[in-house]
């Protein structure tokens, strides 16, 4: 049976010459799709950026695990996830700081990362922070190229650990991306107004979804620009569609904490 008979009018992507205290309060609380900003970097910072990349060294994921090939830099924590939800914390601080080390000797000029934290600190008002494990700030900005596509699913870091992991209490997660090589075609992401509830778990795939969790779902689409970048819910289920070209994007998560801060990690 359809779960949705009615679309949801909030539940809308919208283009911004910027992102605001608004947008992220409403993404927070649920209620809009997405927002995105056109030519968050400019060309040239793109470009920098794109060679800058190169340098990097970049890895696919185990294939038994991630089904479509996705090429990555950075350590995001959901990949070291033991049992009982609890990190793998000696390879996963190893890791993190060999991404450190790897990414200063990338020489990031303008670094995309950086410059995201910042006008979107300025937004809300305050300054983005890392998030924290003991007191110890994680690693925070990944590059991902996806060119197959990405399967159905959610991020929700509550749900990933849920002993808890940070330091900080999150009350809500959002996911940024900003591209710096978008393909000729094809490659837009899809976010769905539908949340994880244990009816989905039948249509479990690799580390995500079939489709047949979704297809009742209102969505939204959206294929990425040079220089975009995307704010979004990620408890939402989303997917990426495959695309001709390569389209890369540095990403990482924000986080919404019980005093009101925004924190960030990959």
């Amino acid at each position: 049976m359809p779960r949705t008979t009615a679309l949801d009018p909030l539940f809308t992507a919208v283009d911004a010459p910027s992102f605001t205290d608004r947008h992220l309060a409403t993404l927070a609380a649920g209620t809009l799709a997405a927002v995105r900003v056109p030519g968050f970097l400019d060309e040239a910072a793109c470009a920098a950026a794109l060679a800058a990349a190169a340098r990097l060294p970049t890895a696919d994921y185990d294939p038994q695990r991630v089904p479509t090939p996705i090429v990555r830099f950075g350590p995001a924590l959901n990949d070291y996830r033991g049992p009982g939800g609890r990190l793998q914390t000696a390879r996963y601080w190893r890791d993190a700081e060999a991404a450190r080390a790897a990414w200063q000797r990338a020489g990031m000029r303008p670094d995309p990362i950086a410059v995201s934290l910042a006008r979107l600190g300025c937004a809300w008002g305050a300054a983005v922070a890392a998030a924290t494990i003991a007191g110890r700030p994680v690693f925070g900005g990944t590059l991902r190229e996806i060119n197959a596509g990405a399967l159905v699913h959610y991020d929700d870091i509550n749900r990933e650990f849920p002993a808890g992991l940070f330091d900080q209490e999150v009350l809500a997660q959002l996911a940024f991306n900003v591209w710096v090589s978008v393909p000729k075609t094809g490659g837009a992401s899809t976010v769905w107004r539908h949340r994880w509830e244990p009816a989905d778990e039948q249509h479990r795939q690799a580390y995500g979804y079939q489709r047949q969790a979704v297809e009742h779902c209102q969505r939204v689409d959206l294929t990425p620009q040079l220089g975009d970048a995307l704010l979004f819910n990620p408890a939402n289920f989303h997917a990426v569609e495959p695309n001709t070209g390569r389209r890369i994007a540095f990403a990482f998560f924000l986080g919404l904490t019980t005093t009101g801060q925004l924190i960030a990690w990959s």
